[in-house]
């Protein structure tokens, strides 16, 4: 059966909203995404009416949301965002019958279970598909960090969301035993996500201009990626670097914890960053494991070219509960 729906992507800096169609358990088609920004909007809510005045005709009542943070239990807090929402009272304040909310790389997960192989661009290792069975670690930098495990098998696609992002910083050398301690004075705990994010990548170059006894001449982090990007600041592309040497870093640990069989790299930095990763320490990171260099050479890493991975993953997602 052919339906419409409503697909959301609540992220900490944006809130993307998309009219899908899908038929069965598959996702056949997706109007032009609307991109708000969440801090324009006092809520969900508010936020659903403005896409709905700019869609200009009535929502079908269906509704399907990737949410950044984590989706169990009665209140939904965004982790980088001051938006709650109440599962519960979504039919009644929104009008909605079915919905399904999971969370944001949740729903990467569930696109990466759908999307063929020109949703990708390939990064390192065999230049080949992903398996048909196994496990793929998904993973990518945007406002935060976000982690996903997706399981494929004869049985279907099986999805395990995580907080992975969330696990704590670990220096491979001594120049990042520096910028440890220097984070340090401002976090009690770092994680990863303090590097591998938007913000993260401002306090790697704080924490550099620190020990180079530097000033700091960017203050936006708009402004410090576009440095970072052309090369134009030293400080900012020698921060850039420290970010692509971590991502490749926490991505090899994360395929090693999961036991992966191929990496996918999404998020919207991951994204931004396709070009520049290939000639970055990505790789000599990732594989850089010891007794397991080999093997994590021969895992095809893969980045997430669709423009909205995670409008079409939560699409996806609701397709698959109510088919």
């Amino acid at each position: 059966m052919t339906r419409r729906i409503v697909s959301a992507d609540i992220g900490g800096t944006h809130a993307r909203f998309a009219l899908a169609t899908i038929d069965g358990d598959r996702v056949v088609a997706m109007d032009e995404p609307v991109t708000l920004r969440t801090a324009d909007h006092g809520s969900f809510q508010l936020a659903w009416e403005e896409f709905a005045r700019i869609a200009g005709e009535p929502l079908p009542p269906s509704l399907a949301i990737s949410f950044a943070g984590p989706v169990g239990g009665e209140l939904l807090k965004l982790t980088n965002n001051p938006w709650v929402i109440r599962p519960a009272l979504i039919p009644e304040k929104l009008g909605v019958s079915d919905y399904v909310v999971v969370n944001d790389f949740g729903a990467v997960a569930s696109a990466v279970a759908a999307f063929d192989g020109s949703a990708y661009t390939h990064l390192c290792g065999p230049d080949e598909p992903l398996p048909a069975e196994g496990m793929v670690t998904i993973l990518g930098p945007g406002t935060g960090l976000g982690v996903a495990g997706l399981l494929l098998g004869k049985g279907g696609a099986q999805v395990i969301e995580t907080e992975g992002g969330h696990i704590d910083f670990a220096p491979l050398d001594a120049l990042e035993d520096r910028i440890l301690s220097e984070l340090r004075k401002s976090f009690r705990r770092v994680s990863v996500e303090r590097i591998l994010s938007g913000r993260g990548l401002m306090n790697l170059y704080e924490a550099l201009a620190s020990l180079e006894n530097r000033p700091t001449s960017i203050r936006e982090e708009k402004e410090l990626w576009g440095a970072a990007m052309a090369g134009s600041d030293s400080l900012a592309a020698a921060a850039l670097d420290r970010f692509c040497l971590t991502l490749g870093a926490v991505a090899g640990d994360l395929a090693l914890a999961q036991g992966a069989a191929a990496v996918a790299i999404g998020g919207g930095l991951g994204y931004r960053l396709k070009d520049h990763l290939p000639r970055s320490g990505f790789r000599d990171r990732f594989i850089a494991k010891g007794r397991f260099e080999r093997r994590m050479d021969a895992l095809p890493v893969k980045l997430i070219t669709h423009p909205q991975p995670g409008l079409f993953g939560a699409a996806a997602a609701f397709a698959r509960k109510f088919a």
